[in-house]
């Protein structure tokens, strides 16, 4: 495999249960050392992509490759090669941290396996708790086990399926400065999230909602395809008049931010218009402001969800 070729790229990608289809025409492609944000609501088909990436899952369609080998003939080396970290916590909960990531070594056959260990355990910080019960484990230890476990065959590909779910702010961005590091020094990570500050720290993202891949690019192309414009109002009576611009032609979306709400509209001009019947209103503070990545998945949700009613 070149050093330039990809080391996900997909296309076509379509897979189905019980009649329905769950990936719908998926292409991705990701280089060497980058960082893709795969984002989407639950059940939108990120889950079943990951593993059909990672050799797991096997496409009804679609061709590809994943670490130059193919997708459908050459599974079970793209599974020797990527690393996979699901949603839950996978580990051996009765057994230490030094113990799990001995036997994921002894999976994995991994050459020189102490070694191995004790250098993952270095690399994730967790060689002063190594002797403790993963059971005993918060969430954001846990995530860092699973993470060593994920990085002890030294792959060059990660999949991580939303891994900071249910993890405290301060171990998540302890994750991310991770995340970032193994990207520096060339390894390819593919990690779903329903983060948004989380998506902002990827180089880029791509978002799936009810199977289909709708938009791709850095955070700033995704919000420049969105076509959005957007004014912030703040002041008194936001509820009520969320429901009053909610009912305007020209309002695509209302959505509350803490104590402003962000209204957005694809036609600048007859947003503006739409509320300007709103510029005198005595405690309402309008702005003009940029959309950001959460304005632009809403209005792309919308979109595809309207076209599926």
């Amino acid at each position: 495999m070149s050093a330039d070729a990809a080391v996900i790229d997909v296309k076509g990608l379509c897979k189905s249960f019980d009649g329905r289809r769950v990936v719908d025409e998926v292409t991705i492609r990701v280089g060497r050392g980058r960082i893709c944000g795969f984002l989407g609501p639950n059940g939108s088909g990120k889950t079943t992509t990951i593993r059909m990436l990672c050799g797991l899952l096997k496409p009804d369609s679609g061709t590809g490759t994943c670490l130059g080998f193919d997708i459908t003939r050459e599974a079970g080396e793209i599974k020797r090669r990527a690393g996979y970290m699901t949603q839950r916590f996978s580990l051996y909960e009765d057994l230490s941290i030094r113990e799990n990531l001995d036997f994921m070594a002894r999976v994995y056959a991994v050459p020189d396996r102490r070694r191995a260990v004790e250098a993952a355990l270095e690399r994730l910080g967790l060689q002063p708790r190594a002797g403790r019960l993963a059971g005993q484990l918060s969430g954001g230890w846990k995530q860092r086990l699973a993470l060593a476990a994920c990085l002890l065959h030294e792959p060059q590909l990660l999949l991580l399926d939303e891994p900071t779910a249910g993890v405290d702010p301060k171990a998540r961005r302890e994750f991310w400065d991770q995340i970032h590091d193994l990207a520096a020094s060339g390894i390819t990570v593919l990690v779903s999230t329903h983060y948004m500050d989380e998506a902002e720290r990827c180089h880029e993202l791509a978002y799936i909602a009810y199977g289909k891949l709708l938009v791709t690019g850095t955070a700033e192309q995704v919000v420049s395809r969105s076509g959005l414009a957007t004014w912030t109002v703040s002041g008194e009576g936001l509820f009520d008049l969320a429901q009053e611009l909610r009912h305007q032609t020209d309002v695509a979306m209302v959505v509350p931010f803490g104590n402003v709400l962000h209204v957005s509209g694809v036609d600048a001009a007859a947003l503006e218009r739409a509320i300007a019947r709103y510029g005198g209103r005595p405690g309402l503070q309008w702005r003009r402001s940029e959309p950001g990545l959460e304005d632009a998945f809403i209005h792309f949700m919308e979109d595809v969800r309207e076209a599926h009613r």
